[in-house]
């Protein structure tokens, strides 16, 4: 997984991260709008629509001087806590 930022502000990140889907991304927008501070989150990964661009490009809006690289290690920190119990459960159940 390659990062890129494209864009950091106070309260706004843009960040590429290739080599990933929507279902990763998916996860990952999901566990950063459950974030503390996050006021909006959401990619876009469609070449048609984005000059061409085939990674995925994710924003992150914060609020309450939340910095948003902050959001974005708490947010996979949870995203990561959450698959590992997933993990654990499957293999209890198996």
């Amino acid at each position: 997984m390659d990062l890129r930022v494209i864009e950091k502000g106070d309260a706004e990140l843009t960040i590429e991260i290739a080599g990933e889907d929507h279902t990763f991304m998916n996860g990952l927008k999901g566990s950063l709008l459950e974030t503390e501070g996050v006021a909006a989150a959401s990619y876009d990964m469609n070449p048609e629509q984005s000059g061409g661009q085939t990674e995925p490009v994710l924003t992150i809006k914060t609020e309450d001087g939340t910095d948003p690289l902050d959001a974005l290690q708490s947010a996979a920190e949870q995203m990561g806590d959450e698959l590992r119990s997933f993990a654990d459960a499957f293999e209890a159940a198996a």
